[in-house]
């Protein structure tokens, strides 16, 4: 995994200051291979419960990051109960790595 652990407690506390503490954060793409070079942060954020305004809090959350990481492009797939299933998220559930 090319994160380190600074980054990783950084995504994090990000997360769990936008999502509560009971949210699950996964890394998963180009940055879970430790052989790739660059890409971008893709991150799954998994919430127990609803969420009234996912995009809102999904770029709150990916603009932070990226602010902390130099501009590193970040982007944030949100897995609620009252959002659709989609295959990214089946990607990500199965090769990533839970921060």
């Amino acid at each position: 995994m090319r994160l380190n652990l600074a980054q990783i407690a950084m995504i994090r506390d990000t997360t769990f200051g936008v999502f509560g503490e009971s949210a699950r954060v996964t890394l998963f793409g180009s940055r879970v291979n430790d052989a790739a070079k660059g890409g971008d942060v893709d991150l799954m954020i998994e919430v127990p419960g609803a969420v009234s305004e996912p995009a809102l809090l999904s770029a709150r959350v990916a603009s932070r990051v990226s602010r902390a990481m130099n501009g590193r492009k970040v982007d944030v797939v949100l897995k609620a109960p009252n959002l659709m299933s989609q295959p990214v998220h089946e990607i990500a559930a199965r090769t990533g790595v839970i921060l």
